[in-house]
């Protein structure tokens, strides 16, 4: 899922233009990059590459290497990292081949960051950048994947917002994880993705506390305490946002939005629809409709 974009001579009058946003799961022992890259982004992970252009990389799963700079300095990249890529730095990377990732990627450039940069943030860093599992930023870049798919009018000024919102919380999560991230959280974080990005895939709650190697009965305590919701529950919301979603941009029917979120059946669905919305899936549709 990956979208490589034009811009206008307006957009860059806007201070920061998008010029790249997408995600993808690399699988174990897969060729890396993808051979979809297009041109101006492919790279050989043993000869790299310099960029003309800022990225933002988030692996969420997974780990690898990242080499960078004219020292061709590397470090291991673990999952939770961003790595803040710059224009004229000669950089590499590539997932563990016996591990692959799961990677989420925004590309921009224009005069608000060249000021943000001039000014010294960011400067006297390495380019990675230690923010843990955060659930928020993983929104932000599907909404950018969102609109830069539907290309409307005044698009680059609305992934512009995404891109400053990004580069905030990574800024701040990077500052003060260690005084309030603990192992817990970071799992709680993690799982929160885990579920997010299978939405679609039948999955219990007492499956991703194995995976996040914790007891299914204290995992689902800290969770509650720290969403406020059960990891069910929780599960559940996305599944209705999802639909939500689903119902008001695509034309797959009731029952085939039941099953592709794994619904027990499309009764059920319905009805827990309603409860949580006051309208049947179909009322939601059609009102969604009048509103665009």
């Amino acid at each position: 899922m990956n979208n490589y974009l034009i811009f206008s001579d307006e957009d860059e009058q806007w201070g920061l233009a998008v010029t790249t946003v997408g995600h993808q799961k690399i699988e174990q022992h897969q060729n890396y990059p993808p051979e979809n890259h297009p041109t101006a982004y492919m790279f050989e992970s043993d000869k790299g590459r310099i960029l003309n252009e800022y990225q933002l990389l988030y692996i969420t799963d997974g780990n690898g290497i990242f080499t960078y700079g004219d020292e061709k300095e590397s470090c291991l990249i673990k999952e939770g990292k961003m790595i803040f890529l710059r224009p004229g730095v000669w950089h590499s990377y590539k997932p563990m081949e016996n591990e692959g990732w799961n990677e989420y990627w925004i590309g921009f450039k224009g005069d608000i960051i060249n000021k943000i940069v001039q000014e010294g943030f960011f400067l006297n860093q390495t380019p990675i950048f230690n923010i843990g599992f955060n659930e928020r930023i993983v929104d932000l870049y599907l909404k950018a994947i969102e609109i830069a798919n539907e290309e409307r009018a005044g698009y680059q000024q609305a992934l512009s917002g995404i891109v400053m919102h990004i580069l905030g919380l990574m800024y701040y999560r990077d500052k003060t994880r260690d005084f309030v991230d603990e192992e817990l959280i970071q799992k709680i974080n993690k799982a929160k993705i885990i579920m997010r990005e299978g939405i679609c895939k039948k999955m219990t709650a007492e499956e991703i506390a194995k995976r996040m190697n914790i007891s299914y009965s204290g995992f689902r305590r800290a969770f509650k305490e720290y969403t406020g919701s059960s990891p069910s529950q929780y599960m559940l919301e996305l599944k209705l946002n999802e639909a939500k979603l689903m119902l008001s941009t695509t034309t797959q029917s009731v029952k085939q939005i039941s099953y592709s979120l794994n619904f027990d059946n499309p009764d059920y669905f319905a009805i827990f629809f309603k409860k949580r919305t006051g309208f049947t899936p179909i009322e939601y549709r059609t009102n969604s409709l009048d509103r665009s």
